[in-house]
């Protein structure tokens, strides 16, 4: 129990604001970041498919972002990995 109770609330509202502007921030860079081609415009504009209910496929490029968050994803898991084998700690 912490001597302050604001305390607790500060944290609280730290923790939520911060999540909160990763979300939009994510969320911005997954709408507007990609590599940009010669045929990217194209891309954007060309309907492959088209489904029910007037839903369209579209073979857009794939957000930087998203590349960003796999590879580090599956460098952490390697990394992970090896560093607990190599100081020999049991994963659990």
């Amino acid at each position: 129990m912490r001597f302050y109770a604001l305390l607790n609330f500060q944290h609280v509202m730290g923790y939520f604001f911060v999540g909160l502007l990763f979300m939009v921030v994510f969320g911005l860079t997954l709408a507007y970041a990609h590599f940009h081609t010669g045929e990217t415009e194209r891309r954007m504009t060309e309907v492959v498919g088209r489904f029910r209910e007037n839903i369209q496929d579209r073979n857009a490029p794939f957000p930087l972002a998203m590349i960003l968050i796999i590879a580090g994803v599956f460098i952490w898991g390697f990394l992970y990995i090896l560093m607990h084998g190599w100081l020999g700690v049991k994963i659990s």
